[in-house]
């Protein structure tokens, strides 16, 4: 864990920065842990900070009525994460749209291939350094 927060503007939820060579053991932790109960991976969304890229997990507890949110930093240059699909699978259509979206590569996801973009496009379109190749499109 490097930080954690309460969102006060966002409903005061726990909010937990992660390092990403220990993310996939901790979301393992999340969704075994029996007091969290965290089963449900409810969103997944790529943020441009401009400095470094991120990638926020929304997880809920139905049992225990409890949002939590987790976040991930990676570099701008070489942006990867690990890829939790295999532990939540609802993770692999959310994690595809990023990589396409953002070029935030996710290693151990089991089908990594654009989602949106047609295979050719050049460059990430969500990127605030993005400059396309014509304007006109």
């Amino acid at each position: 864990m490097e930080d954690a927060v309460v969102n006060e503007k966002g409903g005061h939820i726990p909010t937990v920065y992660i390092k990403a060579e220990a993310w996939p053991e901790t979301a393992d932790m999340l969704r075994t842990h029996p007091e969290l109960g965290l089963h449900y991976l409810r969103n997944v969304s790529g943020v441009d900070m401009e400095t470094h890229m991120e990638v926020v997990y929304h997880f809920i507890s139905l049992e225990h009525k409890q949002d939590y949110c987790f976040k991930v930093k990676t570099d701008r240059e070489n942006p990867s994460i690990p890829s939790i699909t295999p532990i939540f699978p609802t993770a692999d259509w959310n994690e595809r749209e990023i990589y396409d979206l953002f070029g935030i590569d996710f290693p151990g996801h089991p089908d990594l291939r654009r989602i949106m973009m047609a295979d050719d496009w050049v460059g990430h379109p969500l990127r605030k350094d993005y400059e396309p190749i014509d304007p006109e499109v």
